[in-house]
Order: structure tokens, then C-alpha cells, then sequence
């Protein structure tokens, strides 16, 4: 049997008053008397067998029931505003805020927007570099895309993309400092885009553990340590979404054949009241899809090549018509990339 719940209009009345602070003020928002506003509480408050506020003072303040009972009250009338905001305009324009991965959004999602507002023009988009998955919470946010392991069970989530690290690098820095073998690593500077978890990961499956490191950095997330690599100023982790572009292109190289699983994997989520808002699904719809037209995992190593009278240069990354065997090794599940 459905519980019975409380009437509209005092739940009314008590959200304001609770966001407002004053039963005054929440009268003028709703258009109605201070002793209209007085009386839906004191009617709650009778139904729901508690007091909702402590009297005294200038400001109200909620008891411990109030404040149990706010959120709830506050997100039912956020859906409720929602939800016939998207009944009254068209299917596919209109504000969309997307909040995503740091690394996804700037090397991957932003490089192909184009060919998402090109296709729906009457849509605004707002993007948010996140990969907090509180940004669910928010009514202000339509979709995420996060980095994690899926597991935000009052929302709709749906696996995009698993992924596999591998070290990257610049074609100038493999010319001016060759990687011959695993030890040269110890020549250059390792990039973190996490707390170095990624990197022991690598080495151990490379069985180069114990070799000795040089200078580290550590950045807040992916993106920060790809672009240092772009930079020449020493070697990242790569995944095979965000770096591919950058490979295909030239800017970066792979020096091993060798990839690691990632800890977790990109999800699409959001609200399980927008999923079927046509501005959302037709962008979900759209990363789908792109994301099998994306370019497909690197397929050969950068190659260290003599060439001439012992000068070392770094052949650039070039797809090659058969596929490289590549080791791969399992990692416990930790989310560590953003």
C-alpha cells in the first residue's frame, strides 16, 4: 500500500520558509499572507506528528526532523520544475550542462563538439570539468561523464568506455633523449596524473619495478600530465581514448608494447528523471556513437632507431595494417584517474 504523503501546499510553505529563513519573506514569495504561511506549518507539522522549526529569534531554524525532511522536499519540487520545463520546450534545444572527466573533456569530448552542435544547433552547452560524482546531485547538472566504477546506484549509469594505460612522450624528447630499454626511464621524468599507483601498475608488468626513477611530478589528473608530455618535458601514462588523436597525429609517441587495464572506466550518468529528456538522450545518444568512430587503440610503439652516424632519432607513431600483440595484466580496482 502507497504511503500517504502530505499535502502540496504546506510542504509548500515549509520549503520556503526553511530556504528563506523567515515566514515573512516566504509569504511574498508565494504570494500569500504571513498567516497563511504560519498555518500550512503548523499543519505539517500536526500531520507529520513533529515540530519542523524552533521558534525564537529572527531567523528559524530547522529541528533535526526539519532538517531530515529539506533535501527530500527541495529535490521533489526541483524534478517537479524540471520535468515541465522539459515538457514545454522543443525536443532538441535548449541548455544542456555536461560535467566530465578533466583528460575526456579537453582531449576528447571538446575536439568533437562541433559535430554535435552542428547536428542540434538549437542547443546551448555548458561544460564543466568534473569527475565528482556529487555533480549527480545537482539539478543544475544534466549529464556527467565520470571516471569511477559505476556504482552510483540512484542514478542511471551506463559503461562507455573501458580503457588501457600505456607511457607516452614526445617525438622531440625521444630524439634529443632515446628510450633504448626500460632503464633509460630512469634518464627521464615521469608524469603522474594520479598518486602513482598508474605507474608502479606499468613498471611491475613490466617487471622493471625496482628501476631506479628520476624526477616525478604529480598532477591533479590525466589531462595536466598528457599535456607536460606534449610539452617534451618527459613521460606520462596514455590511455587509449584520450592520447589516440595525439598518436594518429604525431605529437606523441608510444616507446613500449606494453598496456596496463586501467583501475576503472568512463560512465555516462545522470538523473533517472532526465534520462529520456530528448536534449539528453539525443547527447547520449551521440557519445555512443562517436565513440565507435573514434580512432581505434594504438597499434605500434614509437621504434628507437640509429640512424646515420650514431644519431638517435624517434620514429614517429604510425598504424600499421596488423595489430601488435600487446601483454596486458589485470590491476586491482582503485580509482585513481581523473
Amino acid at each position: 500500500m502507497t504511503a500517504r504523503l502530505p499535502p502540496l501546499n504546506p510542504l509548500r510553505a515549509f520549503e520556503a520558509t526553511a530556504r528563506r529563513g523567515a515566514v515573512s519573506a516566504a509569504a511574498r514569495e508565494l504570494n500569500v499572507t504571513h498567516g497563511a504561511v504560519s498555518h500550512q506549518i503548523k499543519a505539517l507539522e500536526e500531520s507529520l506528528g513533529t515540530p519542523l522549526f524552533e521558534r525564537g529569534g529572527k531567523r528559524l531554524k530547522l529541528t533535526p526532523q526539519g532538517a531530515l525532511l529539506l533535501p527530500a522536499v527541495t529535490n521533489a519540487f526541483g524534478e517537479i520544475a524540471a520535468a515541465t520545463a522539459l515538457m514545454k520546450q522543443p525536443e532538441t534545444s535548449g541548455d544542456l550542462t555536461i560535467t566530465c572527466v578533466p583528460a575526456l573533456l579537453s582531449l576528447w569530448l571538446i575536439p568533437r563538439l562541433n559535430t554535435f552542435t552542428d547536428q542540434f544547433p538549437g542547443v546551448r552547452v555548458t561544460l564543466i570539468a568534473s569527475n565528482d560524482p556529487e555533480n549527480l546531485r545537482s539539478l543544475d547538472t544534466d549529464v556527467s561523464v565520470l571516471y569511477g566504477d559505476g556504482n552510483w546506484p540512484d542514478y542511471w549509469t551506463r559503461l562507455w568506455s573501458r580503457l588501457e594505460l600505456f607511457p607516452v612522450a614526445s617525438p622531440t624528447l625521444l630524439n634529443n633523449r632515446p628510450l633504448r630499454s626500460l632503464r633509460d626511464l630512469s634518464d627521464h621524468t615521469l608524469f603522474h596524473g594520479d598518486d602513482g599507483r598508474e605507474w608502479s601498475t606499468w613498471l611491475s608488468a613490466a617487471d622493471a619495478i625496482d628501476i631506479v626513477r628520476g624526477r616525478q611530478h604529480f598532477m591533479s589528473d590525466a589531462r595536466l600530465s598528457t599535456e607536460a608530455a606534449l610539452h617534451g618535458q618527459g613521460i606520462a601514462l596514455g590511455d587509449t581514448i584520450t592520447a589516440g588523436h595525439l598518436i594518429a597525429r604525431g605529437e606523441l609517441v608510444v616507446p613500449f608494447d606494453l598496456t596496463v587495464p586501467a583501475n576503472d572506466a568512463f560512465y555516462v550518468a545522470c538523473r533517472q528523471s532526465m534520462r529520456q529528456a530528448p536534449i539528453v538522450k539525443v547527447f547520449i545518444d551521440w557519445l555512443f556513437a562517436s565513440l565507435e568512430e573514434s580512432l581505434p587503440e594504438p597499434q605500434t610503439s614509437a621504434r628507437m632507431l640509429l640512424r646515420g652516424r650514431g644519431t638517435r632519432t624517434a620514429e614517429p607513431f604510425r598504424p600499421i595494417p596488423a595489430p601488435v600483440k600487446r601483454r596486458t595484466v589485470s590491476t586491482p580496482q582503485r580509482k585513481t584517474r581523473a
